[in-house]
């Protein structure tokens, strides 16, 4: 596949429109608002990089971290891996052409149809959840491409594990859709992909060309009919100019930690912002402090999707849940891509009692430090599930078996790991601190959804024989720190400004109060979304990015070809 991204001085001084991001809301707008036939310009913080260009082992991967503290920044500003740690929330995001989907785990799962009952979400998009909604969601699927994992593929230990523990809670098991590419062939879109090998590292990014990332759809798509797509460049505020919007960039240089170079310009007569819940909000936030009339609510209504991870440490049985790294495919057994089936909790009377624990693993870039990590972890927080003097020696036996032979032995090569998703309260708040973007939410650890969660890994972990690792800072930490790799909100919906930031089509209200709009400015990623969605959210993200972009084009009298 031909590099999409041009260099950054053929950059225009003007574009019709203008999209900010390249994950699953900017890479639709870019592709849709071009097969309408509009000037489009796609800007990319991040790098373009391609299969076969991502870390695989930790000497790769160290540079490829950035971290933000609340004191500093650490690490080359166009990293990969972006952590952001606050006082009581830890995110990951992806940052590179193709945004948080080239490091996120693939799962195309619809929410709990009663998620939308909440009158959080205006009203029009509500009355519309069978009709452009939909529609949305279909044509995402038509292009991320999920399907299960196929049945004639080799069995995965993780799954049949989960199999296990599912029974031991009563609950359903299932294979989910997952954008994950199983045979070889062009794509719908012109780029060749090939067959999933079955490593287990989508999460640090998929060397082989089978996971369906934007990079494989939306963005050779937009590319295909005429966006210009530059990388590279951090926006960091926007402003009005008469009858256009003018966005102050700056151009990030490779080993850059630190913004301290002089700001750049491009002018849109539409802007869209799709830079990520983190993104997207701190690009407003930083707007508002420089004059621009916006909604008291940005920044509130942030969410961390109620994700909850654990471990089930030294299991009974073989669970092979530490991806390929180095290691060619065929010389250990099968991992499976990263997720493949759901323990799905969702059907309780009370929506925001459902929860949904997915398998997983760990990127084999990791492999070589994790039998001390999980041990370590294990040693920490970590309690058995089945005592018993035999079973404690087998299992100190299978500890050491992989302190000296490594993570495909023993007991890390017994351990499951745990994805869960379910409901916060959506009470967080997104500030600029130092003119960086900051999480407030004291309480987040101490939710109910929390412990609820863990006592459901703990009779997960109970069927498998297992050691249950809970997420030690939870556990050790006062403030109760949790980590999110779904954050929503920031800039959430809302009936009108005095309820949410933006309106049910995604235009930027443009007071404190009132229905009225910025004319031509939009946000159209995860921040829109105003509440937990209890599942992998990445298709509904989709979904309500391609029903904003059928409106814009519809009160632009603008025709979007689909075919």
């Amino acid at each position: 596949m031909h590099r999409l991204s041009s260099p950054i001085h053929e950059i225009k001084e003007h574009y019709k429109v203008v999209v900010v991001g390249s994950g699953y809301g900017g890479a639709i707008a870019a592709s849709r608002l071009a097969r309408a036939g509009q000037q489009v310009c796609l800007l990319e913080r991040g790098v373009e990089r391609h299969p076969g260009e991502y870390p695989n082992d930790e000497i790769e991967t160290l540079p490829e971290i950035q971290t933000n503290l609340p004191s500093e920044h650490l690490g080359k500003q166009t990293a990969l891996y972006d952590f952001h740690i606050n006082d009581t929330m830890t995110i990951l995001v992806g940052c590179g052409l193709g945004g948080t989907s080239l490091i996120n785990a693939n799962v195309s799962l619809r929410p709990d149809p009663r998620v939308f009952d909440d009158p959080r979400w205006p009203q029009a998009l509500r009355d519309d959840l069978d009709n452009l909604l939909e529609d949305g969601y279909q044509r995402a699927e038509a292009m991320l491409k999920p399907v299960p994992y196929p049945q004639d593929f080799p069995s995965l230990a993780k799954a049949e594990s989960l199999e296990l523990s599912a029974g031991a809670i009563g609950a359903d098991c299932y294979r989910l859709p997952i954008n994950v590419t199983f045979e070889n062939g062009v794509n719908h879109v012109g780029v060749e992909q090939r067959a999933c090998v079955l490593c287990g590292d989508c999460i640090s990014g998929c060397n082989y060309w089978a996971k369906n990332t934007t990079l494989m759809n939306y963005l050779p798509d937009a590319r295909n009919h005429g966006a210009e797509i530059y990388c590279q460049i951090s926006v960091r505020r926007i402003e009005r100019h008469d009858d256009h919007w003018r966005l102050r960039y700056q151009v990030l240089e490779e080993d850059q930690e630190t913004f301290d170079g002089p700001l750049a310009s491009v002018g849109a007569d539409i802007v869209i912002l799709a830079a990520g819940t983190l993104g997207s909000t701190e690009i407003l936030l930083r707007s508002q402090m420089a004059g621009l009339s916006l909604s008291e609510k940005l920044g509130q209504g942030f969410s961390g999707n109620g994700d909850v991870g654990g471990i089930a440490y030294n299991a009974d049985r073989p669970v092979n849940s530490v991806g390929f790294g180095r290691q060619k495919p065929g010389k250990i057994k099968p991992v499976g891509p990263t997720i493949t089936s759901v323990i799905d909790l969702r059907k309780k009377l009370d929506v925001n009692q459902g929860v949904v624990i997915e398998e997983g693993s760990l990127p084999g870039s990791l492999a070589k430090g994790l039998p001390v990590a999980l041990a370590k972890a294990a040693r920490l927080v970590g309690e058995d599930t089945d005592r018993g003097l035999a079973d404690q020696i087998r299992e100190l036996a299978r500890k050491w078996i992989s302190m000296i032979r490594g993570a495909y032995h023993g007991a890390v090569l017994h351990s499951q790991i745990y994805l869960v998703m379910s409901h916060d309260d959506s009470g967080g708040q997104l500030n600029l601190v130092n003119d960086r973007i900051r999480i407030i939410w004291p309480d987040i650890g101490r939710q109910s959804f929390v412990r609820l969660i863990n006592a459901y890994l703990a009779e997960a972990t109970q069927a498998i024989g297992g050691t249950i690792v809970e997420n030690p800072a939870w556990r050790m930490l006062p403030s109760k720190n949790m980590v999110t790799a779904h954050p929503l909100g920031g800039c959430i919906m809302g009936e009108d400004a005095s309820q949410g930031v933006v309106n049910h089509k995604g235009q930027v209200f443009s007071g404190a109060n009132g229905t009225a709009v910025h004319d031509g400015l939009f946000v159209c990623d995860g921040a829109v979304i105003p509440r937990s969605l209890g599942a992998n959210p990445l298709l509904t993200i989709s979904a309500v990015a391609e029903r904003c972009c059928s409106l814009l084009a519809e009160d632009n009298g603008w025709q979007i070809d689909y075919d």
